[in-house]
């Protein structure tokens, strides 16, 4: 896996057009990075994944003592090497996950051409550099991308791009005594895995758990693969029928979960036995109401989650999640994260705060490969804007996420709402 790691630095390090091959030794790079050079963080930079490697390899050993002890007080050394490294990897508190991001799509493509791998591409609201991105990003930051298994994954066998959408909203509430609260309000992100021209493959829609994003990954890893060297219409054919299989797949785990947990599923549905000893799910003309066509399926594929849907309340919701507790769980180097951000925080409420954000991660899960997803998988085989990334992040915005370009507010701002304030509370600077 190192040799294999090293071979794909070397050629990415050849081929992408971003290198101005570096005038001076990479360490000497790597030293006067950290020393504030901005010259010297732009070479790393342009030298792509071997440049962020080159800095991680020069300050192992300050990474790894903070990794062993992450509620250590960071001296300036340390503010500087990591500053340094979220600078050249794009990405904040980016030490333990050593993930280069690359922030310009045309990059990105050449390098998935010269590698043969798939983009995974994160668009989000704010920037994955700064603390208060939106709050799904900083989750991802600490859940996925801090995650060994993830974090191994993506750099290996993916390239990664990101791109914010819009500046995210922030509050600051002032208790009046000195004291101050800073939160985002609102925001969602999604994770698109494209092929190498940057047309959409799939997309994994707000936040997951570890386990469950790699099964997102695999799957559309594999389908990456698959699609190599097919022709247009092959090519098109293979994914219509891994949209459908996706879908009823999700929709057969969704009907299982609901019948685990005594809830009711929706006239003309049911579970059989189907090959390999996975249950399928079978639609009945019951449910379609039409002949039985590739379109009344996919109709009663839609009626299906909708009507799910509306019998899966909260309390629902966090049953299922229970089902699917391990697919949440945080491995250690995301909890070293946790508590470099929170050093003085006691091991009782450490243990507290983790198993409660474990449990929100989970309910995430479901709820977001239940409904999201699926609607996706829908757009996917029907919208014929699907292989274009910009249409497609575009509808999940607007209808998916709802939070469309049109609403500056972010839905935050309703004209309708009366609220006793000169200018309904709105400060224009």
């Amino acid at each position: 896996m190192k040799t294999f790691r090293f071979f794909s630095l070397l050629l990415l390090l050849l081929v992408s057009t971003q290198i101005s091959f570096a005038t001076e030794p990479v360490e000497a790079l790597a030293r006067k990075a950290v020393s504030g050079n901005t010259a010297a963080i732009e070479e790393l930079r342009a030298l792509g994944p071997a440049g962020l490697e080159a800095l991680r390899t020069q300050y192992a050993d300050e990474i790894n003592a903070h990794i062993a002890n992450p509620t250590a007080a960071p001296d300036d050394q340390w503010q500087r090497i990591t500053a340094a490294l979220d600078a050249v990897a794009q990405q904040k508190n980016s030490y333990i996950a050593g993930l280069y991001w690359y922030t310009d799509l045309d990059a990105a493509k050449k390098a998935s051409q010269a590698l043969g791998k798939p983009i995974l591409s994160l668009r989000l609201l704010g920037k994955l550099t700064d603390e208060f991105s939106c709050a799904n990003s900083r989750f991802f930051r600490t859940v996925l991308y801090s995650n060994d298994e993830v974090s191994s994954v993506l750099r290996d066998r993916f390239v990664l791009h990101w791109r914010s959408e819009r500046p995210v909203p922030t509050v600051t509430i002032d208790f009046g005594d000195g004291r101050k609260l800073e939160r985002t309000l609102t925001g969602n992100s999604i994770h698109y895995i494209l092929d190498s021209q940057a047309r959409p493959l799939d997309a994994l829609p707000g936040l997951y758990g570890p386990r469950a994003f790699l099964h997102g990954l695999t799957n559309a890893e594999n389908l990456f693969q698959s699609l190599k060297g097919k022709n247009q219409q092959e090519r098109t054919l293979a994914l219509l029928r891994y949209y459908r299989e996706q879908h009823e797949k999700i929709a057969t785990a969704w009907v299982i979960d609901t019948k685990k947990i005594g809830g009711k599923v929706p006239a003309g549905f049911k579970i059989v036995p189907g090959e390999n000893g996975q249950d399928a799910l079978v639609v009945s003309q019951l449910a379609i109401t039409k002949a039985v066509t590739e379109t009344s399926i996919l109709r009663g594929m839609n009626v299906l989650a909708e009507e799910l849907g509306k019998v899966t309340d909260e309390a629902a919701w966090k049953q299922i999640a229970e089902l699917h507790s391990d697919d949440a769980i945080l491995d250690s180097r995301a909890m070293t994260l946790i508590k470099y951000q929170n050093p003085s925080m006691s091991e009782d409420d450490f243990k507290s705060l983790v198993k409660k954000f474990q449990g929100l991660v989970a309910l995430d899960t479901v709820r977001n490969e239940y409904l999201m997803h699926t609607k996706l998988y829908l757009w996917f085989r029907t919208d014929p804007g699907r292989g274009d990334l910009e249409k497609l992040n575009q509808k999940v915005y607007d209808s998916l996420f709802m939070t469309p370009q049109s609403d500056p507010w972010l839905g935050l701002f309703p004209a309708d709402l009366y609220t006793a304030l000169d200018n309904g509370g709105v400060v224009k600077k």
